[in-house]
């Protein structure tokens, strides 16, 4: 009731977030062999509004950061607002006890903060870290992880890239952005490789066996509208990179960089080439700040590109990646 209240309300993240914590779990997975788990508000979600004491809650806490500590800070900020939300609402404010997220005995078992501040990618790992991820068996997993260091954008923000949203006769790519509603940034040569080999794949028919399941099933195939599409998916879209990435970063010897640290990286990186930090700002994302600019400006697309693809060409050189672009298409050439 309370997801379906809000729904209108809320980002499709937002809704995917609510529902993954609060999944009952049983069901059979997608993928592979077994039965999905419950998310980390399933064991509170037959407990009666007047029963969420503080004691209650914190009980909760202990059992689920000892297993899954960030889903369980996560699960504790969403259920705070849940609680908020019932107090606002006339016929269910009062029945959770007084401060029963802000008690001692919760504010005790919250799992320590973890994110990471400093977590990016240095210059020399850039070798590794590239050979690792270029090798990935999921072609749209290895995209999409080049693409977010390459363009510093937000992981859920590029995640939900759809083909119409990128333009390769004018090299650019529309970016449903949290901050703005969408930003417009150039659609650098590299980049644009990856994306040109994701589409091929995309557009290419599936074989005769899958046509028959298919229609079997009453269903016609067509191509996904998502960039970085997911078979195992519902939606059809990529959900969950970071266990890949993960085990790339084990593969290479690397020490551990989250997927908003890639994005870190990009900012960092983009000091080498003496951008100016309104170009990178602009391109991240990132809100105006009279800190970085005495005075902001929009630039354009093309004054963006020049930098852009300056950017991309000194990342890649320092990954000891030759890429050339020819007449006749792109090619890419790792360097001995």
């Amino acid at each position: 009731m309370y997801i379906e209240a809000r729904r209108r309300k809320w980002g499709q993240w937002t809704i995917r977030d609510h529902e993954t914590v609060a999944r009952r779990g049983g069901e059979p997975k997608k993928r592979g062999k077994g039965l999905t788990e419950p998310g980390p508000l399933a064991s509170l979600l037959d407990v009666r509004l007047s029963d969420l004491t503080g004691k209650r809650i914190g009980e909760w806490l202990v059992a689920e950061a000892e297993k899954r500590p960030t889903q369980a800070s996560l699960a504790f900020r969403l259920l705070s607002v849940f609680v908020n939300w019932c107090d606002s609402q006339g016929e269910y404010a009062g029945l959770v006890p007084p401060g029963a997220c802000k008690s001692s005995q919760v504010r005790d078992e919250l799992p320590a903060k973890n994110a990471k501040q400093d977590d990016s990618l240095q210059r020399e790992q850039l070798p590794m870290w590239f050979k690792a991820v270029r090798e990935m068996a999921n072609p749209a997993q290895s995209a999409y992880l080049q693409i977010l260091l390459l363009t510093g954008a937000r992981r859920r923000e590029l995640a939900a890239l759809k083909w119409d949203d990128v333009d390769f006769q004018w090299q650019k790519m529309t970016i449903r952005d949290k901050v703005e509603g969408e930003r417009t940034i150039p659609l650098t040569p590299y980049v644009a490789h990856l994306l040109l080999a994701l589409k091929a794949r995309n557009d290419a028919p599936p074989t005769v066996r899958w046509l028959r399941t298919l229609e079997q099933r009453n269903e016609t195939w067509k191509p996904s509208e998502w960039v970085f599409s997911s078979k195992a998916a519902s939606n059809g879209q990529l959900v969950d990179p970071t266990p890949g990435h993960k085990r790339a970063l084990k593969a290479a010897g690397l020490p551990d960089v989250t997927l908003h640290g890639l994005r870190r990286s990009f900012g960092t990186l983009a000091e080498w080439t003496e951008a100016p930090a309104g170009v990178v700002a602009q391109i991240m994302g990132h809100k105006p700040s009279a800190i970085a600019e005495k005075h902001y400006r929009n630039r354009p697309i093309d004054l963006l590109r020049m930098w852009h693809v300056k950017i991309e060409a000194w990342v890649l050189e320092q990954a000891g990646i030759e890429f050339k672009t020819e007449e006749k298409g792109l090619r890419v050439v790792t360097a001995a």
